[in-house]
């Protein structure tokens, strides 16, 4: 299975480039469901049809290319799935001796639309006859939090209900004190079931064949703010496979007159824009020039996605690099390490490194990560870090009361 999620400043276009590359990889014969989870949905007015939650097919001049697209909707599934987990968790908190209003207040988690359109299209992908799911997210900063959470909210469910305690059945009611043993394994069910979903999507997102494509218009300010994405996407560990540069003005050519002369100007404007970005990343910059009619339909969808590709496939992946690598060894106390971070860092980046027990704590601009340490590493303690290019690398030499044991 190939996953593909893209997203952008808002309002670059993001919308459109994911439907044509939908358009196009169906157009070659690929089995492909595109899906929105932006809330402002627009998915349905790129293609030119009616959609809604459950997919549809979508025709390419009569043939019998396999298009199918839906747009998640985020409403119906708070009032379906969530509500049961509320309960439980509703009983978990009253057990623990909060006040029934505080519980109800408590229980309205913040994220949990994204959480459950994140874990739709995780059963759109696994339950269709698909090979290729294509992902219209929100813009960044709400896609940014939308990858982040069943991480986040993984490691509070653990912290709160060990697995552990989950599984031994009574265990819940007799911590709490109730003789409605039923109810509380029923509970310890419910957190279960919502274990299993985040690590679900947690190996989802992680996958080799799930990467983010970035979409962005050749402007300084959306630049800048594609560089930090970059960032925090590799904070995340989530994989990015290219960039998309949209709406680039059409070279004039030889053409005179005062609008050629603008757009000239503003061509060598977005030139240097994208030759900025060159110069920050490795990864593939594709550049889609303006057009007088906006592309509106599959049909047209298809000609963007050919313009776009041209012989290229739309699917390649070249982010194989590990995020993370452990060079160096040693088994006396001489010994030392390296641990080398994929994290491409833009010039203003504020980085913070803090060792928390055996995990290491790397917050950039804000954002914060807890990177569970490999296991020679915990033993080890931390002698210097330093930034560059190829990422993050922080060195390490045994610590003398960890390492004999």
């Amino acid at each position: 299975m190939r996953i593909l999620l893209f997203t952008g400043k808002g309002g670059v276009g993001k919308t459109t480039l994911a439907a044509a590359t939908a358009a196009r990889i169906a157009g070659r014969g690929g089995k492909v469901l595109v899906v929105s989870t932006d809330p402002a949905h627009s998915l349905g007015d790129a293609l030119d049809v009616e959609l809604g939650a459950k997919p549809r097919e979508v025709r390419l001049d009569g043939s019998r290319a396999m298009l199918h697209a839906a747009e998640v909707q985020t409403r119906g599934l708070v009032d379906g799935a969530w509500r049961e987990l509320r309960e439980h968790l509703r009983t978990m908190l009253q057990g623990a001796g909060v006040d029934e209003v505080d519980a109800e207040e408590l229980t309205v988690l913040p994220g949990v639309e994204d959480l459950l359109a994140l874990s739709e299209v995780h059963r759109l992908a696994v339950s269709g006859p698909w090979d290729t799911v294509i992902v219209d997210c929100g813009p960044t900063a709400e896609t940014l939090r939308l990858l982040a959470l069943p991480e986040s909210l993984a490691g509070y469910l653990e912290r709160l209900f060990p697995a552990h305690r989950r599984a031994v059945r009574g265990l819940l009611a007799g911590i709490a004190g109730s003789e409605q043993v039923e109810r509380w394994d029923s509970v310890a069910d419910g957190l279960g079931r919502l274990a299993e979903r985040l690590a679900d999507l947690k190996d989802m997102l992680g996958d080799n064949g799930t990467s983010v494509r970035l979409v962005l218009t050749p402007e300084t300010v959306v630049a800048a703010e594609t560089r930090r994405t970059l960032t925090a996407l590799a904070l995340q560990q989530i994989r990015v496979d290219g960039l998309v540069a949209n709406r680039v003005v059409p070279h004039p050519g030889s053409a005179r007159g005062a609008a050629a002369g603008w757009l000239r100007t503003r061509r060598r404007e977005q030139e240097k824009v994208l030759d900025t970005l060159r110069a920050a990343t490795d990864l593939p910059l594709r550049v889609v020039e303006h057009r007088a009619a906006e592309p509106v339909g599959a049909e047209e969808l298809l000609a963007l996605g050919d313009e776009l590709y041209a012989e290229a496939d739309p699917l390649e992946n070249p982010s194989n690099q590990p995020s993370m690598q452990v060079t160096g060894g040693g088994r006396t106390l001489d010994a030392e390490y390296s641990l080398r971070i994929a994290l491409p860092l833009h010039p203003a980046a504020e980085l913070d490194l803090a060792r928390v027990g055996d995990e290491l704590a790397i917050t950039v601009d804000g954002r914060r990560r807890l990177i569970a340490l490999p296991a020679v590493l915990q033993r080890c303690a931390v002698t210097s870090a330093v930034a560059g290019d190829d990422g993050l690398t922080v060195r390490f030499r045994p610590d003398p009361e960890l390492w004999m044991r």
